[in-house]
């Protein structure tokens, strides 16, 4: 029997209830945001503070560094063997997560790759703490934007831009790998305290421009 190609059923990422839903993002997509979209909405970042709260192997904190003055890198699974610098081990869903430091100082954003199934929940968590001061940015499927149960989140709280991918941003589970391909459209929604008119905007074509050598694995090491 040949395999189902569609691009309905390639689209699908189905995950067992109790997954990690581990799947690093592109360093490249992390950049199309800070370049494309961030900059945009709240001027430089270079001052600010943001919080990763599903670090994984640190490929999103990483870029995310290049950006911003303090990088705060936490997720529920211990990944520090292969990223030392995944700095606490917590569970974000939980309040009284956060380190000491953001409790007592705050956090400009939070930025992440939520775990698909838990999206809904990420964002509720991110955008109703009273110590994040500016925003949330999370990077989400497009078809995150279905379903009742996310249009009740976006009524309750309407993200200022809709920023869609032109280009595919393919992910594997477990791994970074360069050379993989995808049926599956992204896209970054983001939340931004005090803007309410949500906006649909496009990130152009960048991956050729964002996208290292140094980002990806050697092969044979660990991903």
């Amino acid at each position: 029997m040949s395999q189902n190609r569609s691009h309905a059923v390639m689209a699908q990422r189905a995950e067992p209830h109790d997954s990690l839903d581990f799947f690093p993002t592109p360093p490249w997509a992390t950049r199309a945001l800070c370049w494309h979209v961030l900059r945009e909405i709240f001027g430089p970042t270079e001052d600010m503070s943001v919080w990763e709260p599903a670090c994984g192997i640190g490929a999103m904190a990483i870029p995310l560094k290049e950006r911003f003055r303090r990088v705060y890198s936490s997720d529920v699974h211990d990944y520090s063997h292969i990223w030392p610098g995944q700095e606490r081990v917590t569970d974000f869903l939980l309040h009284g997560s956060e380190s000491p430091c953001i409790e007592t100082q705050g956090v400009d954003l939070i930025v992440t790759n939520p775990p698909f199934r838990l999206g809904v929940q990420f964002a509720r968590r991110a955008l109703e703490a009273p110590f994040v001061r500016r925003g949330v940015a999370l990077l989400v499927r497009t078809a995150f934007l279905e379903s009742v149960e996310r249009h009740r989140l976006f009524t309750d709280h309407p993200p200022a831009v809709v920023a869609q991918f032109v280009e595919r941003v393919p992910m594997v589970k477990g791994r970074l790998d360069r050379k993989a391909s995808t049926a599956t459209s992204y896209a970054w929604i983001v939340w931004a305290r005090g803007q309410t008119d949500t906006r649909m905007r496009w990130i152009p074509p960048c991956r050729k421009a964002f996208d290292r050598d140094s980002d990806w694995p050697v092969q044979g090491s660990p991903s």
